[in-house]
């Protein structure tokens, strides 16, 4: 059974200011070392990081002495990166994460590789705790029930052949989820309770939050 990670880290960071977050260093290590470090488990047969050209070279050079990683040249959005990722490996299972989560553990990863080989199809979340309104031009229409709601998180796993497929149907459209195009298709889609340190890291705020985590570990 061969198990993959595709791992997009081709975002513009542009909340982030003029800086690729992912490069930022916490504890003496880029925010892309942290997370990749949690998949580089013997489990795992490949991590694959579908990246920006501009960063493709560096992101070679960082990882050179891993023969697990494999860099390649992401799409021009998130889906098309995937797809690209999805293309290059074949595998059995495959876990499709943020690279600016890196707060998610080495333990997580493996729970979450073993709930796809039941579910085929998950998505990490956890249960939203804020009320939320539907809002329409600066007004509250009405308040959600929010029992039902979920934020979802990453990793996102599947049974390779769905997702590729999936990928192969809606190919050109601009997905930012994964879980997303299965729902679009039909699919069941199940929920893996996640933690709420698993944040994605998007200003630099947020930095500060993940320094805290990571100190912790």
């Amino acid at each position: 059974m061969k198990i993959n990670v595709i791992i997009p880290a081709g975002g513009a960071s542009s909340r982030f200011g003029n800086k690729n977050k992912l490069l930022e260093k916490i504890n003496g290590k880029m925010i892309i070392e942290h997370t990749i470090s949690a998949f580089d488990i013997e489990i795992i047969d490949e991590i694959i990081i579908p990246t920006n050209p501009s960063v493709l070279e560096l992101f070679r050079e960082i990882f050179k002495n891993n023969s697990k990683i494999k860099i390649i040249e992401g799409g021009n959005c998130r889906q098309e990166s995937v797809y690209k990722g999805l293309m290059s490996s074949k595998c059995d299972y495959v876990l499709i994460h943020d690279a600016a989560r890196p707060m998610i553990t080495k333990d997580f990863v493996n729970l979450t590789i073993d709930t796809v080989k039941d579910k085929k199809a998950l998505t990490v979340a956890t249960k939203t705790i804020d009320t939320i309104k539907e809002v329409e031009n600066g007004k509250i229409i009405k308040t959600i029930d929010r029992s039902r709601l979920y934020n979802t998180q990453t990793p996102q796993a599947f049974d390779y052949n769905i997702i590729f497929e999936a990928h192969k149907k809606l190919k050109g459209q601009n997905y930012t989820d994964d879980a997303g195009m299965l729902e679009a298709l039909g699919y069941d889609v199940y929920i893996l309770d996640g933690s709420y340190k698993n944040i994605k890291i998007t200003t630099k705020s947020d930095i500060d939050i993940a320094k805290v985590y990571l100190n912790n570990e």
